[in-house]
């Protein structure tokens, strides 16, 4: 993944409480090959009502939305048909927790703000401001003259921040673990392997 730091991108309001992964990418769908993208069925039928705001604001790189985005299932597709779409942050007050864990780990930040904070976001988008500044490094989002903070798990923003996965994150800690083996081991040297393979 590419470490993520700042955004400064279109940004789409989707003022709906309680978007669950079928709405995000319909059950159908979930045949689909990975490779030949999940960006066309993002939101598919929602997007068939030409009002829908994607589809009025097609190069969006960032949501807006209200709380619990990404309920329900715990399809990964969801978060791939954002991606693949090029949505890299959704900002809402809370998230489904099994969709923002996969959010993390394929690069798309889910910046959790209050629920009045995320009515001022969406207030300014509808007013004809499009462009939002999303800075992972101060955990804040700006608007023009509005600027919120935003909350995410610390493990979960420095995954993000370096472009690290679950693997990444423990060799991170690989000094640290080496010194635990060493001092366990001449604590409990009855517990450490036996690399000649005898039984006692």
């Amino acid at each position: 993944m590419r470490p993520f730091t700042r955004l400064d991108a279109v940004a789409c309001a989707l003022p709906i409480v309680a978007v669950d992964t079928d709405q995000i990418i319909p059950a159908r769908f979930m045949q689909r090959p990975r490779s030949e993208g999940y960006a066309p069925v993002l939101f598919h039928d929602l997007r068939t009502d030409p009002a829908f705001p994607l589809n009025l604001r097609p190069d969006a790189k960032i949501l807006v939305a209200r709380r619990n985005f990404g309920s329900g299932s715990s399809r990964e597709a969801a978060v791939y048909a954002l991606v693949d779409y090029g949505i890299t942050c959704v900002v809402a007050p809370s998230f489904g927790d099994i969709f923002a864990a996969n959010s993390v780990n394929n690069g798309l930040l889910p910046a959790k703000v209050t629920e009045a904070e995320a009515g001022a976001l969406l207030a300014v988008l509808a007013d004809g401001r499009l462009m939002l500044v999303v800075d992972l490094a101060t955990q804040t989002i700006a608007a023009g003259n509005l600027r919120v903070d935003f909350t995410i798990d610390p493990a979960w923003r420095t995954k993000l921040l370096n472009g690290w996965d679950d693997l990444d994150l423990t060799r991170s800690h690989s000094a640290a673990i080496e010194a635990f083996a060493l001092a366990d081991a001449r604590a409990r040297p009855w517990l450490q392997p036996n690399p000649r393979g005898r039984s006692f």
